[in-house]
């Protein structure tokens, strides 16, 4: 085959990627279009072996991707520049199905970050769908001569290097070199199309009730509790109970304004509450939404559906915003944390604008006057004293503060890393002594912060007086109520009165912790499965049981429901479980209409049914909410559609129709 000649354009004009040695930024990147080229017929290099494979049953090497145009894409899963572009690389993944294989290499900046059980959990919370390897030691990173987060390199069919892009822009850059390579591939005959075979995490892995909750409030003026279950792309409100009241967002991603679970949200995290209207960071859309508590109505406040830069304010309808994070509000400012331009910004409620308030759009460590400090992925905000707004600055480990009331007020330290964004770790201590690592959430108790230092999988307490960093809960990560509970990579929290509230991201669930003797329980969300709607056969999520044609005869009859669940496990006596007969067929009537609570139930459970003369399939499905007997607040949810064929007459034989389904437990 003849050499070919790939342009890759690498552009220094995006928020666009953290470094080993620092970071490049718009504000620091020089506007100038540099261009590589690169004749591909170098080798590319392969994959060490011993390294840690997720998505994929055996691990890969460039031999097997013969035929295939391959994307490597560099990153590391706490970095906001490596998550905005999982949507490139899910558009070329579209596009060329079969053409292209894209794989993660996942490598780590925070130590917590290089372990692949953490990987393997971040991989299902943004749904990534290809190959993903645990390249903690940086083998194929220095192999490839990488600098940045996030870099794409591109191998072409014939197994040589094509070149590598740093930052965002990825679709736009590396779309017509792969269309060229897919082309010239395909008219030789060296384009392999058989599809590579996958092995999913999520496919090895029950549901949850919750997916992934980044963000937990707690109104401390009524007992409403808001949950931004980040997973499921929606907002759910709840009694302090654990009762559900309402559910925003259709569960589903999406963008669209509408009523209750007809709108659509993407990973919302932040959400705050002022008299009857929720306010949310709807983060993948880069907005903030506007929800009318008693109507249930979802508006869009400010952003575009579309990732803002450079960063300018201007009237709410025409700002576009850049992964905002957290929300504080104070009478008619709201701030948001915008973590994809590292600042905090401030909407005028009343006069309908949104500008920068914090921060220069360079992501480092530097305080200053407030549009002049460097800010690293704010996360998580609190207000404390008067006109001192309190935020947890994710990628520099750090909780740092800004004079927000005063005109010519700065960004100080309160504790943690102030040398570099690789000051990180996990250390009691006063200021720039103690460590972090990567810290999202934040309240204040009793004129103290509390901190969710998410990558140690702890809560801790910190005296804005003094600096002094202290860990109250947590260690090692898991799961375990009581004295000495644990987390695993809590994301939010929020304090009413004696109580913390944390969203435990990685275990699913909502923790609750009396702040006055210090011991954890998890929230049982009980009523969800009436806010779910079931979808039409071709659109079902769950597990799809088809059974064999049945004769039954006209008369009573017993509908079977037979699931086995694994040892240890139990259906959750409080969260409600059912089966629910979305068709009858035209052979069967069924009690309650056709819907059975299972809640706590031991199976197998007799359901008595009518059948009819008649030729037609039963369609049920099953909403179970099961558990661990010694945990039951961590809830796994199964979905299952079963599917019986009838063949009823006057003469068939009596029959009781069996619904078998066998669960795995989530740590088999």
């Amino acid at each position: 085959m003849s050499k070919h000649l790939v342009i890759l354009v690498f552009l220094a004009t995006v928020a666009a990627a953290c470094t080993n040695a620092g970071v490049t930024d718009p504000a620091t990147s020089s506007s100038t279009t540099v261009e590589a080229t690169t004749v591909a017929t170098t080798p590319a290099p392969d994959f060490p072996d011993g390294l840690d494979w997720l998505n994929i049953e055996q691990p890969l090497d460039l031999a097997s991707l013969r035929g295939k145009v391959v994307l490597l894409d560099f990153w590391t899963y706490g970095c906001i520049n490596c998550i905005h572009i999982i949507p490139d690389l899910k558009r070329l993944e579209a596009e060329f199905p079969n053409e292209l294989v894209v794989i993660g290499v996942h490598s780590a900046k925070f130590s917590n970050e290089g372990e692949t059980e953490n990987i393997r959990e971040v991989t299902q919370r943004y749904d990534l769908r290809h190959p993903v390897v645990n390249d903690a030691e940086f083998a194929v990173w220095n192999a490839w001569g990488a600098r940045a987060w996030p870099t794409v390199a591109l191998i072409d069919p014939a197994g040589n290097a094509v070149g590598l892009h740093a930052g965002e822009g990825v679709y736009d850059v590396v779309q017509p070199v792969i269309a060229r390579l897919v082309a010239e591939f395909d008219d030789s005959g060296m384009l392999d199309p058989t599809p590579l075979p996958l092995l999913l995490e999520q496919e090895r892995t029950p549901d949850t009730l919750l997916s992934y909750p980044g963000k937990v409030y707690a109104d401390t003026d009524s007992d409403r509790l808001f949950i931004s279950d980040t997973g499921h792309h929606r907002i759910i409100a709840a009694r302090d109970d654990g009762t559900v009241t309402a559910v925003f967002g259709s569960g589903s991603e999406g963008f669209e304004d509408g009523v209750g679970p007809s709108a659509a949200f993407s990973s919302p995290q932040g959400i705050v509450v002022s008299g009857d209207t929720l306010y949310v960071a709807d983060t993948g859309n880069h907005a903030v939404r506007a929800v009318d508590l008693p109507t249930g109505t979802v508006t869009t406040l400010v952003g575009t559906g579309t990732q803002g830069w450079p960063p300018i304010g201007g009237p709410v309808d025409e700002v576009a915003l850049n992964s905002p994070w957290a929300l504080e509000l104070s009478d008619e400012v709201l701030y948001v944390a915008n973590a994809g331009t590292h600042q905090i910004w401030e909407i005028d409620l009343a006069g309908g604008t949104a500008k920068p308030l914090v921060g220069s759009a360079r992501e480092g460590t530097v305080n200053g006057p407030l549009l002049e400090a460097e800010l690293a992925q704010p996360s998580g905000l609190v207000l404390g004293a008067p006109g001192v707004l309190y935020f947890a600055d994710s990628e520099s480990s750090a909780i740092r503060s800004a004079a927000v009331s005063d005109a010519g007020g700065s960004t100080a330290l309160v504790a943690g890393g102030e040398e570099n964004l690789f000051t990180f770790g996990d250390r009691d201590g006063t200021g720039a002594e103690a460590r972090f690592q990567h810290p999202l959430g934040i309240d204040t108790h009793d004129g103290l912060l509390l901190v969710a230092d998410t990558y140690n999988s702890k809560i801790k307490e910190v005296d804005p007086a003094t600096g002094s960093a202290t860990t109250l809960y947590g260690g090692e990560h898991g799961w375990r109520d009581g004295a000495e509970p644990r987390f695993y990579e809590p994301g939010g929290i929020s304090v009413d009165g004696d109580v913390l509230w944390v969203a435990d991201t990685n275990n699913h669930a909502i923790r609750r912790i009396d702040l006055t003797i210090g011991t954890a329980t998890t929230v049982v969300l009980i009523g969800l499965d009436a806010f779910a709607t079931p979808p039409p056969s071709s659109e079902f999520d769950g597990t799809v049981v088809t059974l064999g044609s049945v004769a039954a005869g006209v008369g009573d009859a017993d509908l079977i429901v037979d699931v086995r669940l694994p040892d240890g496990y139990k259906v959750n006596d409080d969260a409600s479980s059912s089966l629910l007969v979305v068709d009858a067929g035209g052979v069967a009537s069924f009690p309650e209409g056709g819907r059975v609570d299972l809640t706590g139930a031991t199976f197998p459970v007799a359901i008595p049914i009518e059948l009819q003369a008649g030729i037609g399939t039963i369609t049920a499905d099953l909403a179970l909410v099961w558990c661990r007997k010694d945990a039951e607040g961590l809830c796994l949810l199964e979905q299952a559609r079963f599917e019986i064929p009838l063949v009823v007459s006057a003469s068939g034989p009596s029959a009781s129709l069996r619904l078998p389904l066998a669960l795995t437990a989530i740590d088999g």
